[in-house]
């Protein structure tokens, strides 16, 4: 691999179009991973919690969103059945590259293989509306995790916390942040996450969302929630790591 991607730049440095490769807007990407576990950070931003009207975690508070939920980054994603209060929620992911027991936090950066984008789509009735509150519900749907449209090395990112993040629904920015105000930091979660369960190589790690999405619109200085409908267009971006983007699609039975 080493030395066809040396080829590759050695051909782009003299002007030339490497062997076998072809344009990127002729091909469509898939995920960069299939990971085993999907452990999201809820209410990483300080902001973000205010929106939701909670006060910032003292600890990193951990749901799952379950594999099955995994789609390409430029999926139709159907509203699921009588789920009516579909959000948006752009994220940073962290990938990890090998086994994870308890590290501590200095060494925790040296696990991660990889950054990529994610769309943490979450049913808000689910979350919020029914006793109990049923979190991982919410965000495992099918379609429910956008991811890519690739996977970039930490030598191309020397500094995760320091990473622009928007999302726009019909091309109207909705979320404009920065993971330099997450509460708690990558290598703090990796190292958080490290001591409760093995991490595996190919698990993934959400980081939270910036304020902006959908719950959390105000209107006139008060509450106005805008959710997902069919039809509407949600692209997500992080500096460096590309740019995804979904239609929302109605349920459609079987």
């Amino acid at each position: 691999l080493r030395a066809r991607v040396a080829a590759v730049e050695s051909a782009l440095q003299r002007g030339e179009r490497p062997a076998n490769v072809v344009a990127l807007d002729a091909i469509e990407l898939q995920v960069p991973i299939r990971p085993g576990k999907i452990m999201a950070i809820g209410k990483n931003y300080a902001d973000h919690a205010k929106e939701t009207g909670v006060a910032a975690f003292e600890k990193p508070r951990i749901v799952f969103k379950m594999p099955s939920s995994i789609c390409d980054p430029e999926a139709l994603v159907p509203i699921p059945h009588d789920i009516v209060k579909m959000d948006f929620e752009a994220e940073l992911v962290v990938m990890i590259g090998d086994f994870v027991h308890k590290s501590p936090e200095i060494d925790a950066l040296r696990h991660v293989a990889g950054y990529a984008a994610l769309n943490d789509l979450s049913a808000r009735e689910l979350q919020f509306d029914i006793n109990p509150a049923q979190t991982t519900f919410a965000k495992s749907m099918d379609g429910f995790c956008p991811l890519g449209p690739y996977m970039v090395t930490p030598d191309e990112v020397p500094d995760p916390q320091a990473l622009d993040i928007e999302c726009w629904v019909n091309g109207q920015r909705m979320q404009d942040g920065s993971t330099k105000t997450m509460i708690f930091g990558v290598q703090k979660l990796v190292s958080y996450c490290s001591q409760f369960m093995t991490l595996l190589p190919g698990d993934v790690i959400t980081t939270g969302t910036p304020p902006g999405v959908g719950l959390g619109i105000k209107k006139n200085g008060k509450p106005a929630p805008v959710f997902l409908k069919p039809g509407d267009v949600m692209t997500v971006g992080i500096e460096g790591l590309g740019v995804q983007t979904q239609r929302v699609i109605a349920y459609r039975k079987g």
